[in-house]
């Protein structure tokens, strides 16, 4: 089975899938592989590795190791470059940032790295990226011109794009730790315009929000920010499960994601 297909599967199973996104550089390799553990015990369907800056180099293999001696959910790749490939992850989302003004985000990037996805076997899943006000690092990286929140029709437009040239899934991101998520109605005017699978992250804080997103459409809830702040995963989780104990902080990081992921079953 494909990773594509595992998350068509969660999908169909239960109505909308979570992911678990980890940032590389957001703490050492041995908290990550205890996020990880927590994220499969939680329900979670796959965890996405990647951040806007410094996912990359060897605090991203070391990331990739330390999760997979943990778990056997897929690992997805969500790059800001090419540089953030790794050859360890089973796939990535092969995206273009479409309201992006710089054409290295457009396809420059995914030229260059086109040749390493297909050397080292990793699963592409092609994918129109959007980033919505208030946007984020994201936003301010990619050099987007932010979709208005108050402008659904514009994110329609793009996706319909996105979908005509081939790309299965349109990701709706207002940013990471945004304080404010991707607007329902505009999840909901995407979802009716025909989208395959509909991905929306970006200021999900709790449950609620999530639940809210998946009923207006989302297939797939990703969430980063609201794992990172359930405790300290900067102290702690990593020395404790280096020594063979649960701590509270996994334990506490578990609870997190289960909330997010019952919430969105329909």
């Amino acid at each position: 089975m494909t990773v594509e297909q595992h998350l068509d599967y969660a999908i169909r199973r239960d109505g909308a899938a979570h992911l678990t996104l980890i940032d590389p550089d957001a703490q050492a390799p041995s908290a990550a592989s205890g996020i990880a553990e927590a994220a499969a015990k939680a329900g979670s369907s796959a965890i996405m590795i990647g951040g806007s800056v410094g996912a990359s180099g060897d605090i991203l293999d070391e990331t990739l190791h330390a999760i997979r001696d943990v778990t056997e959910l897929p690992t997805i790749l969500f790059p800001s470059s090419a540089c953030g490939l790794c050859k360890y992850a089973d796939a990535v989302f092969f995206m273009s940032l479409l309201n992006s003004r710089d054409v290295n985000y457009l396809i420059g990037n995914q030229v260059a790295g086109a040749k390493a996805v297909m050397g080292y076997g990793i699963e592409p899943i092609p994918m129109a990226y959007l980033i919505v006000e208030p946007g984020g690092t994201a936003g301010w990286v990619g050099d987007a011109k932010l979709i208005p929140r108050e402008k659904p029709e514009l994110a329609v437009a793009y996706s319909l794009a996105g979908r005509f040239l081939g790309m299965r899934y349109t990701y709706l991101e207002a940013g990471s730790g945004a304080s404010d998520p991707v607007p329902q109605e505009m999840i909901r005017a995407v979802k009716s315009a025909g989208c395959e699978t509909l991905v929306v992250g970006g200021g999900i804080r709790d449950a609620e929000t999530a639940r809210a997103a998946a009923r207006a459409g989302a297939d797939i809830i990703v969430t980063g920010t609201a794992v990172e702040e359930a405790s300290d995963m900067q102290s702690g989780i990593g020395s404790e499960i280096e020594h063979g104990r649960e701590s509270e902080t996994e334990t506490q990081i578990q609870k997190t994601i289960s909330k997010f992921v019952n919430a969105i079953k329909r």
